[in-house]
């Protein structure tokens, strides 16, 4: 039988060797901008162009930002996405009709006939008022997920652990999630956007569900398997729900592959963000949760911080 559960440090330091970088960058983030990630104008307020071209072509982005440079916006006020050969996607900040209409004549001028098909405008207290908002609803699933995991492994001894267990794994997806966003703003100039907080939220609700089935089977095996011990239970446990928890994410991870390289540009990031925390919602549920309960129970943590008390000084 594979012995999952005897190797859960080393798997514990794989989750740190992926945290931790991600961390960084979300510090190198905010000492650069002031915020942990780099802002869409969801958050930040500004100005949104989709243009669709008549004729297919390939742009030169630098063009398009030098276009808008004449209006006194600076490089780093615009951003230019091509989505295929055909159309692009231009963030910036807050324009006025006039500017809008006059950026638009130049880059028909230089690029030739195109449809807008999406002009939208946000301003900053709106953005603002998103990511409060989205802080408090992550807040209150939090809560609401520890005491429902308590209430409902109520039969089994200690049933606080294994929601304080689901809310550590749910962390875990939050910060790996998080942490690729911001590593990804750093190297491939990444934005966040109110779609970020959509496939963050997702993964959250995907990590306490995968989460909850090996819950529960622990539960069932408590009562079935008297006098194992409780770390051979929870091995056991999660050996009977792999192939399950392991055919169940890969189903979701090819229709999101298929996603990320069919679905077009403006969907590639949401697509991608939730492939990674669904995979690391597996991973956690397998390889930390359930571990995590065997580490509690076995009060290892205690233990570790009671060996340099326990060794008394020499004496002469």
């Amino acid at each position: 039988m594979i012995n999952i559960v005897g190797k859960r440090y080393w798997y514990f330091a794989f989750s740190l060797l992926i945290i931790i970088p991600g961390l960084i960058a979300i510090g190198m983030t905010w000492a650069q901008t002031g915020q942990p990630f780099r802002l869409a104008i969801d958050f930040t307020g500004g100005t949104l162009l989709e243009l669709k071209f008549a004729k297919p072509q390939q742009f030169q982005t630098d063009e398009v930002t030098k276009i808008f440079e004449q209006f006194g916006l600076s490089a780093n006020d615009v951003h230019v996405q091509p989505s295929g050969n055909d159309t692009l996607v231009i963030r910036t900040k807050t324009l006025d009709n006039e500017t809008k209409v006059k950026a638009q004549d130049s880059i028909r001028a230089r690029f030739g006939n195109f449809t807008e098909q999406r002009a939208e405008t946000v301003g900053p207290a709106v953005g603002a008022e998103v990511a409060q908002r989205a802080a408090i609803a992550v807040a209150l699933a939090t809560i609401a997920i520890l005491l429902y995991i308590t209430w409902a492994f109520r039969r089994v001894p200690q049933s606080f652990r294994y929601g304080v267990c689901a809310i550590i794994a749910l962390l875990h997806d939050a910060f790996v999630v998080m942490g690729v966003a911001a590593l990804f703003g750093l190297v491939f100039g990444w934005e966040v956007d109110a779609l970020f907080l959509t496939a963050l939220l997702t993964v959250i609700g995907f990590s306490v569900h995968d989460t909850i089935v090996v819950f529960d089977r622990i539960r069932e095996n408590i009562s079935r398997f008297r006098g194992v011990s409780f770390e051979e239970v929870v091995n056991h446990s999660i050996l009977q729900t792999l192939d399950r928890s392991i055919n169940t994410v890969l189903t979701t991870l090819f229709v999101l592959s298929a996603l990320i390289l069919f679905g077009g540009i403006t969907i590639r990031q949401f697509a991608l963000t939730l492939f990674i925390g669904i995979f690391s919602g597996m991973y956690s549920s397998i390889f930390n949760a359930a571990p995590l309960l065997v580490v509690w129970e076995n009060n290892e943590i205690g233990k570790f911080f009671q060996r340099g008390s326990d060794k008394k000084p020499a004496t002469a």
